[in-house]
């Protein structure tokens, strides 16, 4: 699964294609600390769920930075030699709410790590392979996310696409 020398690692995929178990599996096999960055808000009860889901899946030990806005700075207070942010794709909704610039942010997050010797690990949603929304507020976030995946696809050592819990290869080292 791990490949020498990948420090970041973006795994994409559709909505409950397997990601985060996937990444989760991946930042424990290589044996070091660590940190989680959970950038989701319990906004109602299915989504105050759908975290208590999510934290009671995580090993034990694992350091969590709650951290909607200020991912940046969560992974260089992370004390992990690995990170795992899920989700890339609320971060960028609740950023594009919140209204800040997301593709400033994403190279923030980007300089913050080329900073740190960490691997990160970062899951994400691919949300352009479906119909064109039937909104400007829904086609502006599918744009901005898709161009955020990209740039991180582009930063990236190690990508892989989960379809159906299948992890693809895209990009190796």
């Amino acid at each position: 699964m791990s490949y020498r020398g990948a420090r970041l690692i973006l795994v994409t995929g559709g909505a409950r294609a397997g990601k985060s178990a996937f990444a989760q599996e991946w930042a424990q096999a290589l044996g070091h600390p660590v940190s989680f960055i959970a950038t989701a808000q319990p906004q109602d009860e299915e989504m105050r769920q759908r975290i208590e889901r999510h934290q009671a899946e995580r090993p034990p030990g694992w350091e969590t930075l709650e951290e909607p806005l200020e991912v940046p700075q969560a992974l260089l207070r992370a004390q992990g030699r690995v990170v795992l942010l899920d989700c890339l794709t609320l971060w960028v909704s609740n950023l594009m709410l919140a209204g800040r610039e997301v593709l400033l942010e994403l190279e923030n997050l980007l300089a913050a790590f080329a900073e740190t010797d960490k691997t990160l690990l970062v899951v994400t949603n691919e949300v352009g392979m479906g119909i064109v929304p039937d909104n400007a507020l829904a086609r502006r976030y599918r744009d901005l996310l898709g161009a955020a995946n990209r740039r991180l696809a582009e930063a990236a050592d190690a990508v892989y696409l989960l379809v159906a819990g299948i992890p693809v290869k895209i990009k190796s080292p």
